[in-house]
């Protein structure tokens, strides 16, 4: 399981200047970082500024799984995903996930129903 904790402070850097931002916040191409305008990846903080930073929840895909640019039916089709492999969750709401294939995959939103606990 990785940990997005940092451990490493050994230089006597008070906490609330680890992730200041030093300059200004730079755009990421969509479906290529997990980071859109309200949220972003916690592996992010301290690169993009957004109002909110999540820890990844691991999901299994099951067949038949498509990573979709919105979260509706209609929207248009990014990828077709394997099954079996594993979707990052960073955000849920109405029937639909946000999140990135693996850790550096393809970004998008995939139906709850096409997904499931991954195991441990």
């Amino acid at each position: 399981m990785d940990s997005y904790t940092r451990t490493d402070i050994t230089d006597g850097t008070p906490a609330h200047e680890m992730l200041a931002m030093t300059g200004p916040s730079v755009s990421a191409d969509p479906g290529c970082l997990p980071v859109r305008g309200d949220l972003a990846h916690i592996k992010l903080a301290g690169r993009y500024f957004v109002p909110h930073y999540a820890v990844p929840m691991p999901r299994t895909l099951k067949p038949g799984a498509a990573l979709r640019v919105f979260g509706r039916a209609e929207a248009d089709v990014i990828a077709d995903l394997p099954a079996g492999e594993i979707f990052n969750v960073l955000d849920v709401a109405g029937g639909w996930s946000w999140g990135q294939l693996g850790e550096d995959g393809v970004v998008g939103y995939v139906a709850l129903s096409d997904l499931e606990t991954a195991d441990q």
